[in-house]
């Protein structure tokens, strides 16, 4: 399985959401970066995505976006082989 990391903050109901999908998918060890505890981290999830709004999610290389880039991504049938690359 692919390495899903995910930029979040402790109150973001979409990164609630998001990481319930990823678990449903079989993810197991979701590394979740916070940047509500460190300015320097949303900087680093700013310069990688190009987007302020959390969550940022990366499978593997791939920037996916946020939750609803990842659910379309889901519907669509490409996160499962992503998840597996």
């Amino acid at each position: 399985m692919a390495k899903v990391v995910m930029y979040s903050t402790a109150v973001c109901p979409y990164c609630v959401r998001a990481e319930q999908l990823l678990m449903r998918k079989g993810v197991k060890n979701l590394e979740k970066i916070r940047v509500d505890l460190n300015p320097e981290l949303r900087a680093e999830m700013m310069e990688k995505s190009g987007r302020r709004s959390v969550p940022q999610i990366f499978i593997g290389t791939t920037h996916v976006g946020g939750f609803d880039d990842l659910f379309a991504l889901d519907q669509q049938g490409g996160l499962d082989p992503l998840l597996t690359a």
